[in-house]
């Protein structure tokens, strides 16, 4: 149904007027031709203050009151909307009811997630990171402003949360916002781990995120090849920085260690075993599983170089990730990679290039990456299978070019 059906309108209950003459302020829904529904908003106003459907006069308080009488018109306009972008018959008493129920006190998408982020946020340094909770609120920002955009609220009970809203949202991240499919994909996780969380609280029974697939990006490579990785270590680059954080890129290619684990490597991580080889035993910040990683030569020969250059017992002078990402857009540029070159890209340059392409076994690589399940690690393997996939077929050819046998 056109929204231009549905109306809303206020009047005063004269006949419940107290004893200083003030009336009940009512809401009115109409729905089509049939439907329609009435509720108290829980004010009062005098009936000489009273014209055309609003408070009248200049005052504080009448402005208070059709600021309120405006909100509440917003609030039923946008619940029809979304209830009936995804069913018919939506009555004058539906809407009623979930409005009623966010002014009495039901559970709120936005308020459920105010508290989330509270007490995240409580436990960082604990058993959570500051990323993560900047991911959060970045989540809870994009939430708040889809509200606005599309719906003219400032938030909606947490059982209006379908999927149609859910899609809604999809599309709104996609085309309003420009947002990139790995952003939109990690900003709905955010989404789901809120759901998730409500649903365990008892506030929702259903799953609004049930047949809900993110529009994913065609597969880019998220490693560098063994060309790539040589030009990037063999390279002239024109200053020392760059040669810093190439040095610290490399020693996460060599080892898989992500930036959040590098930077709180200390001393104290670096062991030294009975047969000579150097290890590095930690645990991951995101999951507090340890995991462990025999140094190869070119990660010694870094430790070496930057020895005592970390301030306190830090094992490695680090520069904070955004410094280090746009540092590495001028080496990738010095070393003529077209693609986007970020800090992350080489743990996954390990996990291919560097150990799974080699013939280490993947339930090694899944230990030494710190993985809690393998399932994650055989997201490298498949990329390690398309890899040499690709390759054969490329040598295909160049046989083909070179030889030719009558048969």
């Amino acid at each position: 149904m056109n929204q231009a059906n549905v109306k809303v309108s206020f009047y005063l209950k004269k006949s419940d007027a107290d004893a200083d003459g003030n009336c009940p302020v009512m809401a009115k829904l109409n729905v089509g031709k049939y439907s329609e529904a009435a509720f108290s908003v829980k004010m009062k106003v005098p009936q000489s203050r009273w014209a055309s459907g609003r408070a009248s006069g200049k005052s504080m308080a009448a402005k208070e009151i059709n600021n309120r009488l405006d909100e509440i018109r917003a609030m039923a306009l946008g619940i029809y909307a979304e209830q009936s972008a995804v069913r018919d018959g939506v009555t004058a008493e539906e809407v009623k009811g979930i409005l009623l129920g966010m002014a009495s006190g039901q559970e709120t998408l936005l308020g459920y997630f105010r508290r989330f982020i509270s007490n995240f946020e409580k436990r960082v340094g604990v058993n959570r990171t500051a990323g993560s909770l900047r991911a959060y609120r970045n989540a809870y920002n994009h939430i708040g402003r889809f509200l606005q955009v599309r719906y003219k609220l400032s938030d909606i009970p947490f059982s209006a949360l379908d999927r149609s809203f859910i899609d809604k949202y999809d599309l709104y991240l996609r085309t309003e916002r420009h947002l990139a499919p790995r952003t939109i994909i990690n900003l709905t996780v955010q989404l789901k781990t809120i759901v998730g969380e409500a649903i365990a609280d008892g506030i929702i029974t259903t799953y609004p995120f049930a047949g809900y697939e993110p529009v994913r990006s065609k597969n880019e490579q998220k490693y560098l090849t063994a060309e790539e990785l040589q030009r990037i270590m063999t390279t002239p680059l024109h200053r020392q920085t760059l040669y810093h954080v190439r040095d610290m890129f490399l020693f996460s290619c060599y080892t898989g260690i992500p930036y959040g684990d590098m930077r709180l490597l200390t001393k104290q991580n670096l062991s030294l075993a009975e047969d000579g080889t150097w290890w590095i035993k930690s645990a991951r910040q995101k999951t507090k599983i340890e995991f462990e990683i025999p140094l190869l030569d070119l990660p010694l020969r870094i430790l070496e170089k930057y020895r005592d250059a970390a301030p306190g017992d830090r094992l490695l002078p680090m520069y904070c990730n955004s410094m280090l990402n746009l540092y590495l857009k001028e080496i990738a540029r010095l070393c003529h990679i077209d693609r986007p070159l970020v800090f992350h890209m080489a743990r996954h340059t390990y996990a291919t290039e560097i150990t799974l392409s080699h013939g280490v076994p993947l339930e090694t690589v899944s230990k030494m990456l710190g993985h809690s399940q393998i399932e994650t690690t055989q997201i490298y393997a498949k990329v390690t299978d398309d890899k040499i996939d690709a390759d054969t077929k490329a040598l295909n050819r160049k046989i083909s070019e070179r030889f030719s046998v009558v048969i």
